[in-house]
């Protein structure tokens, strides 16, 4: 959402994320509602607008946009162990379009190596980025609604943990951020 905010693409107050965790984002600490055979054959939201990373996000977006932003954020729980899926959607601001959208996403993007723009017709799967530092990302513009849909998929023990601390100090000591992440534990 940065890069369209700061482009002013989106209207600001309109941005609703909703995400799909798998098991190993409801954190350590041990409890049955977390027990993978108490999630499988299960699909519900938890934490609803009140999510502990909800104030952060607005946070960042704030200071991204330069004015006072305010995401409904709606995680939800999902039968797989690892993994997160995000749709997040948002009204285009006037006379922005698709081209506009996609123009600011590459040029964003396009030096982030561990960022991939999937194709329209090939959406962010969480499977594609198992096991892997990756953030695969993806949108489709609503002309019907005037909305953005931005999809984007990670795995979370990998790029939302340990591997987003590992690049960040490749990056702070100066040395290739994919550096010990540039290595594919899982057949895709």
């Amino acid at each position: 959402m940065i890069p369209l905010l700061r482009a002013d693409l989106i209207v600001p107050g309109s941005i609703i994320a909703d995400s799909k965790s798998g098991v190993s984002g409801a954190g350590r600490s041990p409890s049955v509602t977390g027990l993978f055979s108490e999630v499988a054959e299960s699909f519900k939201p938890y934490k609803v607008a009140e999510h502990r990373h909800n104030p952060e996000i607005d946070e960042v977006l704030s200071r991204e946009a330069g004015k006072s932003i305010a995401v409904t954020f709606v995680p939800h729980l999902i039968p797989m162990s690892r993994g997160m899926l995000t749709t997040i959607y948002a009204t285009l601001s006037d006379g922005a379009d698709r081209k506009d959208i996609e123009t600011c996403i590459s040029s964003f993007y396009s030096d982030r190596k561990f960022i991939r723009i999937r194709p329209e017709d090939k959406p962010p799967n969480t499977l594609h980025v198992r096991g892997t530092n990756f953030c695969d990302i993806g949108f489709k513009v609503d002309m019907k609604n005037n909305r953005l849909i931005l999809m984007s998929a990670i795995d979370n023990l990998i790029k939302g943990a340990s591997g987003q601390a590992v690049q960040n100090m490749n990056i702070m000591l100066g040395i290739d951020e994919t550096r010990g992440l540039d290595n594919i534990p899982y057949a895709l």
